[in-house]
């Protein structure tokens, strides 16, 4: 980066955006503009911050072992609290001040923190839509995933975003400032200034945002062609196993809805990010370019608040059905979800609940 610092660039033939000014870290946004972004970032940090901490705290407070899916949950949780603690203080300290104030040393390490815990996050979510595909598709192979397989997936998840977040800070890739100066993010713009700029740009896309989505999807689709199919078979078996289906059904839908949230808050920043790095210079005007990015920060608040929405609607069915179940004494108060579900062996079809 001293290259940068020093205003100078290896490769004549195109110039970044950010050495086309004295100052990289200029705010090219109104001072008005910067405020109202950095207010909206800081209720969605706060939210974020807040509900993902609750979440953390309600999964870790269980007195019995973490299973499964309540470890991906965490996972999840974890990811995107990081997400919302590490950045969005300097975005909106930047916004304030109408100008990036920590310096290449902070860009890389906002620029890091950003892609490390994004990349977690999608991964994490990536495994579970795994976990659902095998779950409802091929159920053999989702009985025999045990608590010690989930754990070799974190940490393949963990390995695997340390990974391409840090490969920019050790000379293949890089981060910069965003054109609209108060954020830095990876430097998509490298694309067109060399063959190994490029291949950074093309493993990035493909490895951190491609591959996953498209595994995402594949595994959504599978389920649903797979419900399809199974619908008549499943009208036949007892109420244990149609419970033990409507259960996981009931999961997958929560797994989709998680997953469509981050996929909508992160697509619209991919397509600009490509725009950028394979277009014309300033192909993106600088006010458009700030809203996928407010977007994109916006994802780690989704995750909370569809847990609360999916555990307020089972309280609220619990609740219509009390006075035929109040004489039940086990009858159980509303848990947290996680996203991914596992059935208990021993309670009766009536008796299962969800942990999504």
């Amino acid at each position: 980066m001293a290259v940068m610092e020093n205003e100078t660039w290896p490769h004549p033939s195109f110039v970044p955006h950010y050495l086309l000014r004295g100052d990289p870290f200029a705010s090219r946004l109104s001072r008005e503009a910067d405020m109202v972004a950095a207010f909206y970032i800081c209720i969605i940090g706060i939210m974020s911050a807040t509900g993902n901490g609750y979440v953390i705290y309600m999964t870790i407070k269980r007195k019995t072992k973490l299973k499964p899916p309540e470890l991906m949950t965490v996972n999840l949780a974890i990811f995107d609290f990081g997400i919302s603690v590490t950045g969005k203080p300097f975005f909106i300290v930047s916004s304030f001040s109408h100008r990036w104030l920590f310096g290449w040393e902070g860009c890389r390490f906002y620029g890091w923190a950003g892609f490390f815990f994004g990349c977690g996050s999608l991964i994490t979510m990536t495994m579970v839509s795994l976990d659902r595909y095998l779950k409802i598709c091929h159920l053999r192979y989702g009985t025999w995933l045990k608590r010690h397989h989930a754990f070799l997936c974190l940490v393949f998840v963990w390995v695997y975003a340390a990974f391409w977040a840090t490969m920019p800070l050790i000379g293949w890739g890089n981060y910069a400032p965003e054109p609209f100066g108060t954020s830095c993010t990876l430097d998509w713009w490298l694309a067109q200034a060399s063959v190994s700029g490029q291949s950074f740009v093309m493993a990035i896309l493909f490895f951190c945002l491609i591959l996953p989505t498209g595994i995402i999807v594949f595994s959504y689709v599978m389920i649903i062609v797979k419900v399809k199919s199974s619908a008549k078979e499943i009208s036949h078996f007892d109420a244990r196993i149609k419970n033990n289906h409507n259960l996981e059904m009931k999961l997958t839908k929560v797994a989709m809805l998680i997953c469509a949230g981050f996929l909508i808050a992160w697509i619209p920043y991919a397509v600009v990010s490509v725009v950028s790095a394979f277009g014309e210079p300033d192909s993106v005007p600088i006010p458009v370019s700030v809203i996928p990015t407010l977007l994109a920060k916006s994802s780690a608040m989704y995750n909370p608040i569809i847990y609360q929405v999916v555990d307020l609607k089972n309280s609220c069915a619990k609740s219509s059905c009390f006075k035929a179940l109040k004489k039940r004494s086990h009858f159980r108060k509303s848990r947290f979800y996680t996203i991914s579900g596992a059935l208990k062996d021993t309670p009766p079809a009536k008796d299962a609940h969800i942990e999504m």
